[in-house]
């Protein structure tokens, strides 16, 4: 109650920020509900889409020494009709006025920022104006109800208020004023602007422009460069660390690019071949086969006639093959050049691979399954090398200080055909010829910077996941559907001359390349907050739980809120248990091409100019990947020094065959595994000691869980493995191979 009698208070509510909130519930307008000892609430207009809202609205609320003031922060959404609660901050008028209450009575304002607090956690801050428009002479009775309730010892509740001042340090250049009404607003003296919100210095040696058409640029004085994105203190320290780390680690990382090349002239010592001529005590090779041994002993086959590689020893393959008549359907033919190939009536296609070999390279009762990568990838290098022009090069100078932008002046300019031809690469004002070393430099330097998010083209995936998708905000550069298409004809190039990028995108921009359909669990990686709402969404009943839900949702690019419809008349279509999966469905197919439809085409008719599409049809997303950006070494002692153990001792026995297997099996393997558990084939620089969890830092984990007969399972966002107990080492080894090479369906979250 407010005792005593009642003065009129003028309650300005400035802005707020809120503790943002992802997924289905993340574009709302928040709304400011403001009541006095529990009478009806007063309203401020919505905030439309944003944080970090903006009212600007005066109050006039008449209140007594003892009154309770409840400031409400609610979201409403033009989709869902339920309201949100952000969070509720309570004031005590006694509070108050034993802090500031000879400057409010002399007729001087009191500003706060204010805690929301939700069940006492707090949300956000909300920026308030007191100011008392009564002489001091009517308002003398006010100290008296205040000295009366101090008396009492009224203690106030516990969401109450504890008052503090607002620290006026601003940036150079600006002054705090206030208007007729009392009100805080801000006075930029370089612009000549006036503001109701409190500015944000920019980082040091930072300059805003403006560019002819009067669009806000930002100049940084430190690497003389300009972005359209305002910067600040956090996204610049990200920054320069990356450049740091990119220039402490240049050295390595060319090392370890020349390390994907595992070719005979790069290792340190000579590679055991064996041509097509006889050795000692051993039959000779067929024509155009080659045994070669890799640094770790394990021997494997070069067929140079069909450009792939195999583990399976041919001599004995065709020993099987040999006796064997070929499957219906089948013909064997000469090139002229006295090639024999192959030819599939049934499926009208040719191949160099002897369908007899297949059928035969399991040897035994049953066929065990095994991956087709080398193969596969065979298939496509042959595919590109029927496709490229054998005459001439195409020629390619450009200087390092600026190559991202000597690159796309000339890409962009030459006839897609052309770029067909064998790459020239050349760098400024050095002398040297490319035989390949240069272009795999090049393509990783240009990688680095085209993908780079400060250009606004490419954004994180998440927070904690450093894949790249596109920026639905690229469109503040004019130009940037000529520049995605260059991110095309780059990305291809890559394939189609077998070289790798520095980046990553995310699996489901891979899948979008192969055009596979996209999945609800496909959304996790990219946004869990998205995934949870929809699965939140599939598992509960929305009529029990008073949730009601339209098929039209809303995004913000740049502070401009849209509302799309899911299908024609969504906004007036109620999602019930009946239509559930298709709002579902409908939802994640619009999640990944809100806002990049131009983009993603741009980048396709690029890619598509230089690598069909179709080439690609026999790979797996997960196989996309490894070819584009390369399989990366990886360290075993360092994956097992910096491995933790959960219902596991580092002594048993299913450890010591884990990691028994872990050295068996090939370096595509282990990625595949390495991609199994964390998600990605890719590690951060500084090895397994600096993976990262859903959660900031988190190491490999392996865990007891789960029966004998169970398969392994893999939890991406806290990179554990849940390994049961099994009894011999073949059953783990079978279980491990049979996950790894078949993640989907078998509880990989």
């Amino acid at each position: 109650m407010s005792g005593g009698s009642l003065h009129q208070l003028k309650l300005h509510v400035g802005n707020a920020t809120l503790r943002e909130v992802s997924g289905l519930f993340s574009k709302g307008d928040p709304q400011v509900e403001l009541s006095v000892d529990g009478q009806e609430p007063h309203k401020t207009e919505t905030a439309k889409g944003t944080w970090e809202p903006v009212w600007n609205h005066t109050f006039d609320i008449m209140v007594g020494a003892q009154s309770e003031i409840e400031i409400k922060v609610v979201v409403k959404y033009r989709i869902i009709k339920n309201d949100m609660i952000v969070g509720t901050s309570i004031l005590q008028m006694a509070t108050l006025l034993s802090k500031h209450g000879d400057r409010l009575l002399q007729g001087g304002s009191v500003d706060q920022h204010l805690p929301l607090l939700d069940k006492r956690n707090e949300t956000g801050r909300v920026f308030v104006t007191f100011r008392f428009t009564e002489s001091v002479e009517a308002l003398s009775d006010l100290m008296t109800g205040l000295d009366l309730a101090s008396g009492s010892g009224a203690n106030g509740s516990a969401n109450t208020v504890a008052v503090a001042g607002e620290d006026d340090n601003l940036p150079t250049g600006w002054e705090v004023k206030y208007d007729a009404s009392g009100r805080k607003y801000y006075v930029d003296h370089n612009t000549r602007v006036t503001t109701w919100v409190r500015p944000q210095p920019l980082p040091r040696n930072w300059e805003q422009r403006k560019d002819p058409r009067g669009r806000p640029y930002y100049v940084d004085h430190n690497t003389r460069t300009t972005t359209w994105q305002r910067p600040t203190a956090q996204n610049v320290s990200e920054f320069n660390a990356w450049r740091q780390q990119t220039s402490d680690n240049q050295e390595a990382n060319r090392q370890n690019l020349a390390n994907r090349y595992r070719r005979q002239d790069s290792r340190g010592g000579p590679a055991t071949t064996e041509g097509a001529g006889p050795s000692t005590g051993e039959e000779s090779l067929p024509p155009s086969w080659e045994k070669r041994v890799m640094d770790n002993g394990r021997t494997y086959f070069v067929n140079h006639e069909s450009r792939t590689t195999q583990w399976e020893d041919p001599r004995i393959q065709i020993k099987h093959a040999s006796v064997l008549p070929l499957p219906d359907g089948w013909e064997e033919r000469y090139t002229n050049d006295g090639v024999k190939y192959y030819v599939d009536h049934n499926a009208r296609k040719t191949t160099f691979q002897d369908p007899r070999v297949t059928m035969t390279s399991g040897s035994g009762a049953s066929v065990p399954y095994e991956r087709s990568y080398q193969w596969k990838f065979g298939q496509f290098r042959h595919m590109c090398g029927r496709a490229s022009i054998q005459q001439g090069h195409i020629k390619i100078c450009v200087s390092r200080t600026s190559v991202f932008e000597d690159s796309f002046n000339q890409i962009i300019n030459v006839p897609a055909q052309d770029l067909r031809r064998r790459l020239f690469i050349s760098f400024k004002g050095e002398e040297g010829l490319d035989y390949g070393g240069l272009a795999r430099e090049w393509f990783f330097l240009l990688s680095h910077e085209m993908l780079n998010p400060m250009y606004c083209l490419f954004e994180y995936a998440s927070k904690n996941n450093y894949s790249l998708q596109i920026n639905p905000a690229s469109y503040v550069n004019p130009h940037h559907l000529t520049y995605f298409k260059f991110v095309g004809r780059v990305i291809a190039l890559a394939l189609f001359h077998n070289k790798y990028i520095d980046k990553g995108f995310t699996l489901p921009f891979y899948k979008r390349i192969l055009d596979k359909p996209l999945t609800m669990l496909d959304l996790k990686s990219v946004d869990e907050d998205f995934y949870n709402s929809l699965k939140w969404v599939k598992e509960n009943d929305l009529e029990e739980c008073d949730v009601e839900l339209y098929f039209a949702h809303e995004f913000e690019v740049l502070g401009e809120v849209k509302v799309h419809e899911l299908k024609p008349g969504g906004e007036d279509i109620l999602v019930t248990a009946e239509n559930k999966d298709e709002y579902i469905n409908l939802m994640v197919g619009w999640r990944f091409t809100r806002g990049v439809s131009e983009q993603y085409t741009a980048f396709i008719q690029g890619f598509n100019e230089i690598v069909s599409v179709k080439w690609l049809q026999y790979f797996d997303e997960r196989e996309l990947e490894v070819m584009l950006v390369g399989i990366q070494d990886i360290d075993v002692q360092d994956w097992n020094m910096h491995t933790i153990y959960r219902n596991y001792k580092r002594t048993d026995k299913q450890i010591h065959w884990f990691w028994t297997f872990i050295k068996e099996i090939s370096d595509e393997q282990r990625s595949r595994m390495l991609q199994f558990v964390t998600g990605t084939c890719r590690l951060p620089i500084g090895g397994f000691r600096e993976l990262m969890g859903s959660n900031g830092p988190q190491k490999f984990c392996i865990e007891k869980v789960g029966k004998e007969n169970w398969l392994p399972r893999s939890h991406t966002c806290f990179n554990r493995l849940d390994l049961p107990p099994y009894r011999s080492y073949n059953v783990l080894k079978e279980k491990l191979l049979l996950a790894i090479e078949e993640t989907e369906g078998f509880g990989n979250e």
